[in-house]
């Protein structure tokens, strides 16, 4: 089982629509995934029009196990949703002995998925500590924004403390350029700079696309709402790229 948590502590870098398309173009190969939304704006549950009764506030807090949390979403999808409730959950977490892996230790007897993907919020918190010391390898979108570059920054600070203190290596292991529009001078200053920082791991970028960005209003991955389009061409290449390469 691969677990991949996709970050960036710069909020709008497409994190929600890497985990959502991602996730499904998996799915359509035929691979089972769970999707753990650990961002308290639940925007990977909207985006899916999912309802559920339990979320990850019940896992954290211990009165639901792991199994009363998944609910399905798509053919072979489950997602532990979350929601507003997260808030408290992060407050309590903070007075919690081995605060910083509680995540990894309800969830220490998962099994059934091929892949594991965590939609991490846009922020240094416990959460995404969390979450990096959950997964095998990171995940890192990008918008083509100059204030990216400063949410990249942080998040390879904090990966190293982390690593130094939990005496770990967890690295990222592919970067993602979205919101890519070869027409702007700034995209391919912003991409140059990403290859400088990451010499073998930038991937294809993830191009402007109408039909990513109205999907999630039809509560629809890319590949449902228009399967034909270039956003759905650029998650299906992710996916051969940062999975089958």
């Amino acid at each position: 089982m691969k677990i991949y948590s996709v970050i960036n502590y710069k909020g709008g870098t497409g994190k929600t629509s890497t985990v959502v398309n991602l996730s499904h173009a998996l799915a359509l190969r035929g691979k089972k995934v769970l999707i753990i939304d650990t961002d308290p704006q639940g925007s990977a549950g909207h985006h899916l029009g999912v309802s559920f009764k339990n979320s990850l506030f019940d896992l954290i807090m211990e009165e639901k196990t792991y199994q009363e949390c998944i609910v399905n979403v798509r053919q072979n999808i489950d997602m532990i949703c979350s929601n507003e409730r997260l808030f408290p959950a992060e407050i309590a977490m903070t007075k919690m002995k081995n605060r910083e892996t509680v995540l990894s230790q309800r969830l220490q007897e998962l099994s059934g998925y091929d892949v594991v993907v965590i939609d991490c919020p846009p922020s240094m918190n416990v959460l995404n500590q969390n979450s990096l010391l959950y997964c095998q390898e990171v995940l890192l979108p990008v918008s083509m924004e100059y204030l990216s570059l400063i949410g990249v920054k942080q998040l390879l600070q904090n990966i190293k403390i982390i690593n130094k203190i939990f005496d770990r290596e967890i690295a990222i292991s592919s970067v993602i350029p979205t919101f890519f529009d070869k027409r702007n001078r700034k995209s391919k200053f912003v991409l140059d700079s990403l290859k400088r920082v990451f010499p073998n791991f930038v991937v294809t970028p993830i191009r402007t696309s109408v039909s990513l960005s109205e999907a999630p209003g039809f509560k629809k991955t890319v590949f449902e709402f228009d399967p034909n389009s270039k956003g759905a061409e650029d998650y299906h290449r992710l996916t051969e790229e940062v999975f089958y390469s």
